[in-house]
């Protein structure tokens, strides 16, 4: 019955960050479900790859190159989506950038600005964009990625920390205020994740998944489909009366 209710066969799939781990996941489950996917991030020549892998499968996808951070781009995305596939039916805004645990003090400018662009603004961009194109079709849904450094401090940057808490924020105020206009909106409180950033790291720092995993029930990284299985759930009918929420995809670490 929940298989069933996860279809989103003749649904348009909007994915950032698609190029590669959660996004390109995530890409390749959807389109599994019958969903058209509309996938974007900035290497063009991975999106292409994950783009044509896809079709290879009978799936249907496009991809476009762009920046989060850029409102521009992020409407020309939409706007391909909607030209190609005739609509836009739901979102997942997953493209982020993360700094590692340089103390507060010791951040320049640069680091904050960053973090912030690429996590806050991104998601608002996205958010302005996929917003408009869904009330012109009676609605739809999104799923923003947050991060259990949205709810807690983590060892990861306090840039990182406050930008997660914002697009929580955003996730509550989008939810409430499209509502009672068929736009479901929900946040996933991703954890610890192997993803090629997090291989890159552990490579760099030999041992540090101990500090990954000391909070975490389960001791693991959790597989980039993972966290897309949770995605594609909220995307679906199977969570037709969920929204608002932060959603927990973290092996257990905001349980102890």
């Amino acid at each position: 019955m929940i298989e069933q209710a996860c279809v989103m066969r003749d649904r348009v799939v909007m994915i950032t960050g698609a190029s590669s781990g959660i996004g390109a996941a995530a890409a390749r489950l959807f389109a599994e479900h019958g969903a058209a996917v509309v996938l974007t991030a900035r290497r063009g020549e991975q999106l292409a790859a994950v783009t044509e892998e896809i079709e290879a499968k009978g799936g249907r996808a496009a991809y476009v190159t762009a920046d989060v951070r850029s409102g521009e781009e992020v409407g020309r995305v939409v706007q391909t989506a909607v030209d190609r596939f005739g609509r836009l039916d739901a979102a997942f805004n997953n493209a982020g950038h993360a700094t590692l645990g340089t103390e507060l003090h010791e951040m320049r400018d640069s680091d904050y600005d960053t973090v912030m662009d690429v996590n806050v603004r991104g998601v608002w961009n996205c958010m302005r964009h996929q917003i408009r194109a869904m009330l012109g079709t009676g609605g739809g849904t999104i799923v923003n990625t947050a991060s259990v450094a949205g709810l807690i401090a983590t060892g990861v940057g306090a840039p990182y920390v406050a930008a997660k808490h914002a697009v929580i924020g955003l996730t509550k105020a989008a939810a409430a205020s499209y509502g009672d206009r068929g736009i479901r909106v929900n946040a996933l409180a991703v954890g610890s994740t192997l993803t090629e950033m997090m291989e890159s790291v552990v490579e760099q720092l030999p041992g540090v998944e101990q500090a990954f995993f000391a909070r975490a029930v389960q001791k693991r990284f959790a597989a980039p489909v993972e966290v897309a299985q949770a995605a594609l759930w909220l995307c679906s009918d199977a969570s037709s009366f969920v929204t608002g929420a932060t959603v927990p995809v973290d092996g257990g670490t905001l349980a102890v």
